[in-house]
Formats: C-alpha cells, sequence, structure tokens
C-alpha cells in the first residue's frame, strides 16, 4: 500500500505504465534559467516548467524573446498547454507564466506554501490591501503528495522547502523537475538564507529526492558553470547526485550540511533581480497594478530590515 507522497512518486518512476515524457529544456543564460516544456507523446499534452519573462533593471522594460522561443516549440509540435507549473516564487527571474497562458491556455499552478511568502514580501514591499495574501493569484495550489496528470503521463507533487518555505518538485514519468533545491553535482545546494529558508530543513528536502530511485532523472532549474566545467548543464540523477553532489553527497550528516551553507551563505550576495522578481512572482507572474497614471511601478525597499 502506497501511504506516503514519496512511495507514491518511487512506484510511478518504477512502473512501466508511467510513461516516459519528452522534454525540451531552453536556458536563459543572463539569468542562468532552465524552461522546461515537458509533453506526453502520445497525447501531445504539456506542461511549461519555471518560464522566464526578459527583463532590463536598467530601463524597467520587459519583452519576450525566451517566452517566444518556448511559444515556437510549442506549435512545432502542436502541443496543447494544460499547465504553467511554478517550483516557487523565483527570486532570479521574472515568470513569463501569464503571457504564455494568454498565447496558450493553460493553468498556472505553484505550492501552497506560496501564502507564506506573500505575506513576508506583501509587508516587505507594502503592497497594501488590494493584494490578496491567499495565493488566488495563482489559478492552482499543490499540497504534498498531489497527483494529477499531463495527458498520460502521471504527475506527483513534493513539498520540497527550505531555499523557500513554498518550493516543491514535480515528479512526471522517472523524471523530476527540483526546482532550486540543488544544482548538478559540482555546484552543490541552493542557498537557503532567504526569508523563510532554513539550511536543515533544505538538507531534509535533498536527501528526501535523494531518496527516490537511483536511476531517476533530475533536471535543475538553473546552472552557473563552476570553474572547470566549459558547458552548461542542467539533467543528472539520483544516483549522480549522492555520489558526487560537493555539498550533499552520501555520507555528509545533517549537522555538517548546516553548518556548511549558513557559513556559505552569508557570502553571497542578493540575486541582480531579486527585488523585481519576487514583486512579480509573488503574484503569479502578473506585474503589480497601475497606478492612476496608467504605469505601473515596482518599489525598491531602501534599508529595509
Amino acid at each position: 500500500m502506497i501511504d506516503s507522497p514519496l512511495a507514491a512518486a518511487s512506484s510511478q518512476i518504477s512502473a512501466a505504465q508511467a510513461g516516459i515524457p519528452k522534454i525540451k529544456a531552453f536556458f536563459d543564460e543572463p539569468t542562468f534559467t532552465v524552461t522546461y516544456v515537458v509533453h506526453d507523446p502520445e497525447s501531445l499534452r504539456a506542461a511549461i516548467v519555471d518560464s522566464v519573462l526578459d527583463y532590463d533593471p536598467a530601463s524597467g522594460r520587459t519583452s519576450f524573446s525566451s517566452a517566444d522561443a518556448v511559444l515556437a516549440y510549442v506549435g512545432e509540435k502542436a502541443l496543447s498547454i494544460d499547465w504553467h507549473l511554478e517550483t516557487h516564487a523565483h527570486a532570479d527571474h521574472l515568470s513569463a507564466a501569464p503571457y504564455l497562458q494568454h498565447k496558450l491556455g493553460g493553468k498556472i499552478a505553484i505550492g501552497e506554501h506560496i501564502v507564506t511568502v506573500q505575506e513576508t514580501f506583501g509587508k516587505l514591499f507594502n503592497a497594501g490591501t488590494d493584494f490578496e495574501r491567499d495565493g488566488s493569484d495563482f489559478d492552482h495550489l499543490w499540497k504534498d503528495g498531489d497527483r494529477f496528470r499531463i495527458g498520460n503521463l502521471d504527475v506527483t507533487v513534493l513539498h520540497v522547502p527550505g531555499h523557500t518555505p513554498a518550493c516543491i518538485a514535480y515528479v512526471i514519468g522517472d523524471a523530476v523537475f527540483v526546482g532550486d533545491t540543488m544544482f548538478m553535482p559540482d555546484y552543490g545546494t541552493a542557498r537557503a538564507d532567504f526569508p523563510g529558508g532554513d539550511a536543515r530543513t533544505l538538507y531534509q528536502s535533498a536527501m528526501r529526492l535523494l531518496s527516490l530511485p537511483p536511476e531517476t532523472r533530475l533536471f535543475m532549474c538553473h546552472d552557473y558553470l563552476p570553474e572547470g566545467r566549459k558547458d552548461y548543464a542542467w539533467e543528472t540523477t539520483v544516483e549522480a547526485e549522492g555520489k558526487a553532489n560537493v555539498h550533499i553527497h552520501e555520507g555528509i550528516s545533517e549537522d555538517e550540511f548546516v553548518a556548511m551553507r549558513e557559513a556559505r551563505d552569508k557570502t553571497l550576495a542578493m540575486p541582480r533581480l531579486i527585488l523585481p522578481s519576487v514583486q512579480v512572482n509573488m503574484r503569479a507572474g502578473h506585474l503589480p497594478p497601475a497606478e492612476d497614471n496608467g504605469v505601473t511601478y515596482l518599489k525598491i525597499p531602501v534599508n529595509a530590515v
């Protein structure tokens, strides 16, 4: 009897009938972000994971070349988009989910703990009472263990907090889209010092993913091309991560990981686009409402505590 989300995910990966998804990756080098189009080759039903809206902070202008590349691929393959899946409220890029939804249909979804993120950053940005902090900007909020289908593909949602309280991973067939929980083995794991983040929780989430079958394919949300590697990469396996991840390989204790992660995080600068990104992404990729002059503004807190 399957009695946990992880057992359900492991069973799903092991089952022959789970299906093998077709996966197309789009790498956005300015934000080091990977967007995925995942589809069922039989029904051509699909989902888009962690899309990117181009944003120039110097001019305050958005553009759509990254999202348009996704649109072109979806059209070329004649795919039908059911979902725009976010692994978390990103702090390094703006989501293109509303733009892609307008063009392709589908529902925008994220984990249910986005409400914690909305409450925290709603206060920081003084978003006011018009900004609902109940997740209603999104079409659907996932709970840990939720299951759904993309065509004939089984999908299981795993709550993997630590980087943020709302992080989730999507197990789709034999593949897992891990968000920022971990990176390629030679780069390690995500930072855990954002509001609501926690290094100990991150360790537990990463170990949860590493307890999946060793052949499970893991797809990263980012790659930062560590020294010694020439090409960007974003696909690995549970086995490879367990053996070689520089932060959380086999034999590293929880206390050792926490000490390393907390010390490392103290040396890291904030992401370049964190302030615009969070304001937009906590609203499911929608820009804040225009003010009475018809212009939309993104706020920059100064000397905020």
